[in-house]
This record gives structure tokens, C-alpha cells and sequence, in this order.
């Protein structure tokens, strides 16, 4: 049941990175600048077009191989994932929340990255220091997450022992 959330909250970063990428991609110049030198000069540099597809496909390949594993457990896809999530155990419920929610996190992530890209780009408009807290928050998302998924993982065994 919780699972659904998982999915829901997925499928919204989806739709933001869509919307928040294709906005910064009509936004920036020609060539767009990715890293400065020590000096504050441009050191990379790559074609926006470049940067539309290598942005589109690192975002359906890590959201195809990090939903695998949910798709896997939801269907049932093995007898080992059968007897080790089971229908109706509440680990399986929390371990795909995770799965959903993590990869809507990383979704989340890619986003925050492509602002950051904007900001690089077009200093007249955004200051990258103007969106310090939300470079800070992709780390402590994944620590957070990381976390649970111990917990998520701990519980499991233990229920596991007891039985």
C-alpha cells in the first residue's frame, strides 16, 4: 500500500525533471560552460545539444536500472524474491517505497544538477550562491536514504532470524 506513494512521488520527479530540464535547455547559450578553472575562466565546455542528450539519457538509464529492481520484487519475478518479499509483508511495502522513492531522489538530484548548470550559464539571472541550500540537500538525501534502506534491511533480517 505504501509503495503507492513511492510510485506517486516518482512519477512527480519525473515530470519535474522533464519540465525543469527542458526549461534550462531553451535558457542557455550555444556552448555551455559545466566547470571553471581556479582563475573563475571557463575550463569545460560543450555544445547544447551535447548537453540535451547526455542529460536525457543519464536520466532514463538510471531511472531503467534503479526501477528494475522494484519492478522485479512487485511481479514477483523469482522464486527466490517469492519467498524473500512475499505478498502482503510490510518489508516488501518498505523495501519498494524505497526503490520509488530513492530513484524519485535521484530524479530530484539531476534536477537540482541541471540548476546548477543554468546558474553557471546565466550569472544576469541566477546566482549559483543563490541555491547554496539545495546543492547541500542532494548528499544529505542520499545519506538519509542510505540509512533507511539499513533499516529497512536490518528489520527484514531480524524478522527473517525469528522465523
Amino acid at each position: 500500500m505504501y509503495y503507492r506513494f513511492g510510485k506517486v512521488f516518482h512519477f512527480l520527479s519525473i515530470l519535474l525533471f522533464i519540465f525543469v530540464f527542458l526549461y534550462i535547455y531553451s535558457a542557455l547559450p550555444d556552448q555551455v560552460i559545466y566547470e571553471f578553472d581556479n582563475q573563475g575562466g571557463t575550463s569545460k565546455i560543450i555544445s547544447k545539444n551535447t548537453f540535451f542528450y547526455i542529460g536525457i539519457i543519464l536520466f532514463v538509464v538510471l531511472n531503467v536500472i534503479l526501477i528494475a529492481p522494484g519492478k522485479l520484487i512487485e511481479n514477483q519475478a523469482t522464486k527466490n524474491l517469492k519467498r524473500l518479499f512475499p505478498i502482503g509483508d510490510i518489508f516488501r511495502d518498505y523495501m519498494l517505497t524505497w526503490i520509488y522513492s530513492f530513484v524519485g531522489i535521484i530524479n530530484f538530484s539531476l534536477c537540482i544538477m541541471s540548476l546548477f548548470v543554468h546558474s553557471i550559464n546565466n550569472q544576469n539571472e541566477i546566482s549559483s550562491g543563490d541555491f547554496n541550500f539545495f546543492f547541500y540537500l542532494i548528499p544529505v538525501f542520499f545519506v538519509v536514504w542510505i540509512v533507511g534502506l539499513f533499516w529497512i534491511l536490518l528489520q527484514k533480517f531480524k524478522s527473517l532470524q525469528s522465523n
